[in-house]
């Protein structure tokens, strides 16, 4: 560990601040902004040095040879994305069926800038009933930054406001998509 430590913190640059509550064991992982695929290997090194188990979902087709085995090891769960599935009852069932299971999950749905967040990650959590972590992916500051736990308590324009509060200030690696 000392080793993926050094080459982010010392190396790249980097800082974390906060950690992953290791009793919660499945939760929806939202990280903002995302505006580039950098974002990827800083989310690795980061869950590395939070000693963290994070996984993603993508499409079935990354998971076929001669890459699908990666994807697996670094917690990646395949998924059918052809229109008309029930998606979000599809990745409930998925925390259903495992003991841990923090899915990693960008709201803004693309690394281009958006002005409103998809919604997904929120029905995904409500359905799991599994609290949001907020983490932030500062490259102003290059700090990653893990928010507390939120448990969805209002309505979803309520429960949205109070998780986008996690996000001021924060700057993406594109600057102009944040």
């Amino acid at each position: 560990m000392g080793l993926t430590r050094f080459i982010f913190c010392n190396l790249m640059g980097w800082h974390i601040k906060g950690s992953f509550d290791q009793n919660i064991k499945k939760a929806v992982v939202i990280v903002v902004p995302h505006t580039s695929w950098h974002d990827f290997y800083v989310g690795a090194f980061a869950r590395r040095i939070l000693k963290t188990q994070i996984n993603f979902i993508g499409k079935k087709e990354l998971f076929k040879p001669p890459f699908g085995w990666y994807f697996k090891w670094m917690g990646g769960v395949p998924l059918d994305r052809t229109p008309g599935q029930k998606k979000v009852a599809t990745i409930a069932k998925i925390f259903e069926d495992k003991e841990e299971f923090r899915l990693a999950l960008s709201p803004e749905g693309t690394r281009k800038k958006v002005e409103n967040w998809k919604t997904g990650f929120y029905y995904i959590a409500k359905s799991a009933n599994v609290p949001i972590i907020p983490v932030g992916f500062d490259y102003k500051t290059k700090t990653v930054t893990v928010g507390n736990a939120y448990y969805p308590k209002g309505t979803i324009e309520e429960d949205l406001k109070q998780l986008k509060l996690q996000f001021i200030n924060v700057v993406g690696k594109r600057v102009e998509r944040t």
